[in-house]
């Protein structure tokens, strides 16, 4: 699989680096370097060519669009795992926390119950013993 990466990113910079040497020939245009422009050109379509290829053999990869909008604002992508993490994490002990209260409010209602209604109660605590067991 990393065969597939390091191929994609060979054909990138091979593109990027045809692209910077267009822009050289471009800013400095004079019409003796049209044929070296014509070059360029040409070498940029084989290039989106080869990387077309590459697509073809990563078309079973998935990005989350949000990686794309960590790139565009200049963060490092991989920050954006860090903090998915990190999310996760904190909604986890959040949701724990939530679950801890309420088996206590679920114990203390028992309880409480249990002295206004005893016999409701334990017909109650039999029921539910039953089902445990049954399941």
């Amino acid at each position: 699989m990393a065969e597939k990466f390091d191929n994609l990113e060979e054909q990138l910079e091979k593109f990027i680096e045809n692209i910077r040497q267009l822009g050289i020939i471009v800013s400095d245009f004079q019409p003796s370097s049209q044929a070296g422009l014509n070059q360029k050109l040409n070498s940029m379509i084989t290039g989106l060519q080869d990387v077309d290829k590459c697509r073809q053999q990563l078309h079973d990869i998935n990005v989350p669009l949000e990686v794309f909008e960590y790139i565009d604002q200049g963060r490092n992508p991989q920050l954006y795992t860090k903090e998915c993490l990190e999310r996760a994490l904190a909604k986890n002990e959040q949701v724990k926390g939530k679950i801890d209260t309420l088996k206590k409010f679920k114990g203390l209602l028992i309880h409480e119950l249990s002295k206004v209604f005893p016999e409701e109660m334990s017909k109650y605590r039999a029921i539910r013993c039953e089902d445990h067991l049954s399941t």
